[in-house]
């Protein structure tokens, strides 16, 4: 290895900056597709581009190597096209270390605390009455655009109002309710369905769920309304059947209540992420909604 000496010589403190920078920025990249349908697309995609150009080198194929030579200003104008969401949640990260810079927030409202008490109190009852729900908190990304399409309410948040909102059969309980601060301001909120969940047991609640965090920083808290059984979703992750203490010393995490340290969300939930709702003994045929019960298998084209 008589080239090694001379690479080792072109090493300078700029080259090594430019080095790691590269390293960083596909580090990242690869973390935000992880867990995501985007991981396998490009896994797909690299076994395909490794096996066709060895095959044209190999054989030495020349139309086969023109072909590829022309179709690669294509490929540049189709990863972002085909890579959307994954690279639009990506930019949505990124615009969140604004946060970081930020004093630390012991609160991020006054009430955060007591808010956190409502939220879980409601969500007890939810489960105990077996009542379908589905609660999100808004962080830093807005959620307007959603609450604007459901029924806005801008009333305070208590347990009370929460448990009536997911009463069977009242006019809001068939969608979800957005959280900001410590007030309720929308019900009944239409929110985009998650295409990652391949779990026949998870239906439109939960995907919806999982949906909303997919597309912002938001936390969705899901209530099963056959199992009674508490699911969280947060950054496009679902954490299943968790009892409500670990809920409570999740939101007391993700919402920086003073105290809470930064451990993983993970270690908090424990063995949560695990946990499977147990089979519904009964399907009943649900209303058609964006939002509706989540216990009956979700499939594109049935909506609830």
């Amino acid at each position: 290895m008589p080239e090694l000496p001379w690479i080792f010589t072109r090493i300078d403190l700029r080259a090594l900056v430019d080095i790691l920078s590269v390293t960083l920025i596909f580090y990242w990249l690869l973390w935000v597709i992880q867990g995501t349908r985007a991981a396998q697309l490009v896994r797909g995609l690299v076994i395909f581009v490794i096996l066709v150009v060895g095959a044209a080198n190999l054989f030495h194929l020349q139309a086969l190597n023109w072909l590829l030579s022309q179709a690669l200003p294509a490929l540049i104008v189709a990863i972002p096209v085909v890579f959307q969401p994954e690279l639009r949640r990506a930019l949505e990260r990124l615009g969140h270390t604004g946060a970081w810079l930020r004093a630390p927030l012991g609160s991020h409202e006054p009430q955060t605390e007591e808010t956190i008490e409502e939220i879980t109190k409601a969500v007890a009852q939810l489960a105990r009455l077996h009542y379908g729900a589905l609660i999100v908190i808004e962080r830093e990304t807005g959620l307007q655009d959603y609450a604007d399409r459901g029924i806005p309410l801008d009333a305070a948040l208590t347990q009370q109002l929460l448990v009536n909102i997911f009463f069977p059969n009242s006019p809001l309980h068939d969608g979800a309710v957005i959280i900001r601060g410590n007030r309720i301001l929308a019900a009944g909120c239409v929110l985009p369905l998650s295409e990652n969940l391949t779990d026949p047991q998870l239906g439109t609640r939960h995907r919806a769920g999982v949906g909303i965090t997919e597309e912002s920083d938001a936390i969705a808290i899901i209530v099963s309304e056959e199992s009674g059984q508490i699911s969280l979703a947060v950054n496009g992750r679902l954490y299943r059947n968790i009892d409500i203490e670990r809920l409570r010393r999740a939101l007391r995490a993700l919402l920086h209540v003073e105290g809470t340290g930064r451990r993983r969300l993970s270690t908090l939930l424990a063995s949560s992420a695990s946990g499977t709702d147990a089979p519904d003994a009964k399907r009943r045929r649900e209303p058609t909604g964006a939002t509706t019960r989540e216990d009956t298998p979700a499939s594109p084209s049935r909506m609830g």
